[in-house]
């Protein structure tokens, strides 16, 4: 079978770009996994009973601006208890270390006007 030796190599070449990018991706993963993440970015699960800015609407308790070591040793005490209640789940879905930053991210946030 004969074959055209313009045509051998040209398969790959538009492959190249997707190739190089796919590379450069590949890294990505490994050094964001070696940066820990913020407490805004812990506290993100927060914001569904609590609202976005810690200013709760409805039957839930407004957290923003409250003292961080206050938050960090409620968290603490709910991740360490029995869960009897939807907070004593979440807090032990994290590191005391992750609650630390989640209490010190949610301190940081103006409280609600009364």
């Amino acid at each position: 079978m004969p074959t055209d030796r313009r045509s051998q190599g040209r398969g790959l070449r538009p492959c190249l770009p997707l190739v190089a990018l796919l590379a450069a991706l590949a890294g990505s993963p490994a050094s964001a996994q070696s940066t820990p993440p913020s407490g805004r970015l812990l506290a993100a699960q927060c914001a569904q009973c609590h609202g976005t800015n810690g200013r709760a609407v409805g039957g839930f308790e407004s957290i923003a601006g409250m003292k961080a070591n206050d938050l960090y040793k409620s968290l603490l005490e709910m991740s360490r208890r029995r869960p009897e209640n939807i907070m004593d789940l979440q807090a032990r879905a994290y590191t005391p270390a992750q609650l630390r930053l989640i209490a010190e991210y949610l301190a940081t946030l103006p409280r609600a006007r009364d």
